[in-house]
């Protein structure tokens, strides 16, 4: 089997314990606003606040990975996330409760601009699309774990804070694990044979070549890369992206819950159904991107799925504004999830695309932007309601969200570098 196979492999379980230690927060809502007197609001700002400190630090995080490589930096974000995982179970107050998880964002924002530098050394551009849906459906699979998972969790533990401190060793243990395993480039890691690393450079992109030690040649400032119309674009689009999706990473669970009175085994069971959906929309949209692309569509491989995924899930959040029965709910959610997670495969291989060795920071640039969005999710849903006495302006304005992210998509072209806006192939 391919080596570069198991670094697929390897960023899928760190893409799941991601959003394991991520979502891990939402099941246990209910348990940690009971202990700590929480109310929705301050929940809100709980949750807010992770979405805040992953934005803000997305950039950085590229930037240390286009500077020092993905094996030195996704350690150091391991480490960083998983320590203020284990943390969380410590603090008591809101407000202390606030700042972690605002500095576990911090941790955890550096993890998928490395894995995008990762796969631009590592991986054929024919293998980009499906590679980002595997990587990113095992953070799905990650969040659709912890609903249920982590209600039994709890009650297997003892407490909510148990839960959190045996994640942040398994964490730990991860950061051990890629540091002695992984290798910035291919042809230096010791179990890739001559045979792969000659494959591997006939079909990535050029300027792959240009190790991170190299010169600095097609390496691009950051006021370069936030120039670029293309840029805003892909930023903007992702903004709707993240406010559908975050909603079912943070308040999914409670409104199912109270709405139609479940217990929280009942409500894990149903909440984890839209992630699924992720899951396969992620590996449909991969397909997509690669099949596509391999008949010599570059743009279209990325744009289509992008654009169906984003009217699927203007669809599913429309239709949650009628829903009377959990079932019903679930099912306009699934909709909404599915045609949510096809724009990641097609968004990320673009910043692949017009980045180039900039991969990491034009991916951190997209997730900083776009997770506005999951922080705005965080804090408007609870305030939406409380403001307009119901949860309708809150799937209005997702659907919205997704129509205008539609149009962007015809104006966005992967086939044009960021930094010289030369033409790297054909087009459609």
């Amino acid at each position: 089997m391919p080596i570069r196979y198991l670094l697929i492999l390897g960023a899928f379980l760190i893409s799941m314990l991601m959003w394991i230690d991520r979502a891990c927060i939402s099941a246990a809502e209910g348990d940690i606003a009971r202990d700590l007197d929480l109310s929705p609001t301050q929940m809100g700002w709980v949750m807010g606040a992770f979405a805040l400190g992953y934005a803000l630090f997305q950039v950085p995080g590229g930037k240390l990975a286009d500077r020092f490589g993905p094996r030195i930096v996704m350690t150091g974000v391991c480490i960083a996330w998983s320590v203020f995982t284990g943390l969380t179970g410590v603090v008591r107050q809101v407000g202390w409760l606030v700042g972690i998880r605002f500095l576990f964002g911090m941790g955890e924002a550096g993890g998928y601009p490395t894995t995008s530098r990762a796969i631009y050394s590592w991986l054929p551009i024919g293998e980009r699309g499906i590679t980002n849906a595997l990587i990113f459906s095992g953070g799905r699979l990650g969040a659709a774990i912890a609903m249920p998972g982590v209600v039994w969790l709890i009650a297997v533990t003892g407490g909510w804070q148990q839960a959190f401190y045996l994640l942040g060793g398994i964490g730990l243990a991860v950061a051990i694990l890629w540091y002695l395993l992984f290798r910035n480039m291919p042809e230096y890691h010791f179990a890739v044979s001559a045979a792969e690393a000659h494959y591997i450079k006939q079909h990535r992109a050029a300027d792959a070549e240009l190790s991170i030690e190299d010169d600095q040649t097609g390496v691009a400032t950051l006021n370069q890369i936030l120039s670029a119309p293309t840029m805003w674009m892909l930023m903007v689009q992702y903004v709707a992206h993240n406010f559908t999706f975050f909603f079912v990473a943070s308040w999914f669970f409670k409104y199912m819950k109270t709405t139609f009175e479940l217990t929280a085994e009942q409500t894990g069971w149903y909440a984890m159904m839209p992630l699924l959906c992720g899951v396969l929309g992620n590996w449909l949209a991969g397909v997509m991107v690669d099949t596509l692309y391999r008949r010599g569509y570059w743009n279209l491989s990325r744009r289509l799925p992008a654009m169906i995924g984003f009217v699927l899930a203007a669809v599913g959040m429309a239709l949650c504004i009628n829903m009377n029965t959990p079932l019903a709910a679930v099912i306009a959610m699934c909709v909404a999830i599915f045609g949510s997670d096809m724009v990641l495969s097609p968004s990320w291989t673009t910043c692949l695309d017009v980045g180039g060795r900039n991969a990491g920071t034009v991916s951190g640039a997209m997730n900083m932007v776009g997770n506005i969005g999951a922080f705005c999710t965080a804090i408007s849903f609870p305030m939406l309601k409380e403001a307009a006495g119901s949860h309708e302006p809150f799937f209005y304005l997702a659907a919205g969200l997704n129509i205008v992210a539609v149009f962007l998509w015809f104006a966005i072209r992967p086939d044009l570098p960021l930094v010289d806006c030369a033409p790297q192939g054909a087009a459609e």
